[in-house]
């Protein structure tokens, strides 16, 4: 009979029992070995959903690492090959990305890697990061604060047209009604013709009504609602200008759902709501001035989703810069 220490000194000279011990031997290559019987060329082929932390700007000097999605592909140009060096790309991908702050410059320069790992087999390279940018946001007017996630996704295309960059976000948003705003003024009208046609108006049994439940017999309806944005960067921007982007969606709409919040700050927001009533067309149309006035975006797309109270569907608008071969709206809807 073995004993345990028998047992102990032969695991540890067997390697199939230590996996720590690595013995130089040829090992079978199927993939790249071995033909196939269907062959052709393959627009895209890769790896998604792959779990990696990245390291975005949060300001002109901190940054934030947040958990990512990635994906990334290369084409297959050879028809007789069977498939590519996926292992390449994924260790690629763990030493430049996990440890650098993301920039055009360092997508550009790790797609043109891709490319090179696979040995001819590719030409071009794409790489897909989505992750929840997530934001200390301040309250309207109290002095506090909390933070908010806004959904991100960069998509790097290195092909032969050259370079190509695109960051898609989603701010969430309070859109009230004008129609339905219209409506309720009107029935706040017949109301304080009703209470008040035959008697004398006095100041102060009026500043008590427009406090009351009576004074506010209707409201407009209001909901939360969605701005889905995509913009196509110059070739030329060192840096993502994620942050600046969301300020500017959220400066246009000037109503974006908050985090915080304390008496003081809802009567702001109700404030706000009150004086930026919008239909998804208004909400549509200020996104796109703002976003045609920079000068870093050559092209975007954009979708404002209503999220209905009044109706069980969304109220959606859509709009593109209008740049010839660039986004199709027909394509985003």
């Amino acid at each position: 009979m073995m004993s345990n220490k028998d047992n102990q000194a032969m695991n540890d000279s067997d390697p199939k029992i230590r996996p720590d011990v690595h013995v130089a031997r040829p090992m079978p290559d199927v993939a790249h070995g071995a033909g196939t019987l269907a062959t052709g060329a393959l627009d895209w082929v890769g790896m998604g959903e792959i779990a990696l932390p990245i390291r975005i700007a949060a300001s002109a000097v901190e940054f934030v690492q947040t958990p990512a999605r990635v994906a990334v592909f290369v084409n297959l140009q050879q028809p007789q090959a069977r498939g590519i060096h996926m292992s390449r790309l994924y260790l690629l991908l763990d030493r430049e990305l996990a440890s650098a702050e993301l920039t055009p410059a360092l997508l550009q320069r790790v797609l043109g890697e891709f490319v090179a790992s696979q040995r001819e087999l590719s030409s071009r390279a794409m790489l897909r990061i989505a992750f929840d940018c997530l934001l200390r946001r301040p309250a309207l007017v109290s002095a506090n604060s909390g933070w908010k996630a806004y959904p991100v996704v960069v998509t790097a295309v290195l092909d032969e047209r050259g370079f190509a960059l695109e960051t898609a976000f989603e701010v969430k948003y309070s859109s009230t009604c004008p129609s339905s705003a219209a409506l309720a003024r009107q029935l706040i009208q017949e109301q304080f013709k009703a209470d008040f046609a035959d008697a004398a108006l006095q100041f102060d049994r009026v500043l008590d009504w427009l406090g009351s439940e009576q004074g506010i017999h209707a409201t407009p309806h209001a909901q939360r609602s969605g701005a889905e944005v995509g913009v196509r960067m110059r070739g030329d921007v060192s840096t993502f200008p994620l942050l600046a982007l969301i300020d500017q969606v959220e400066g246009a709409l000037k109503t974006p759902v908050q985090t915080a919040v304390k008496r003081e700050d809802e009567q702001a927001f109700a404030r706000l709501n009150g004086a930026n009533l919008m239909f998804c067309e208004d909400a549509a149309r200020r996104i796109k001035q703002a976003l045609d006035r920079d000068d870093r975006i050559t092209d975007f797309w954009l979708r404002a989703s209503h999220y209905e109270s009044l109706h069980a569907h969304n109220a959606v608008a859509v709009a593109t810069k209008g740049v010839a071969g660039g986004y199709a709206a027909l394509s985003k809807l």
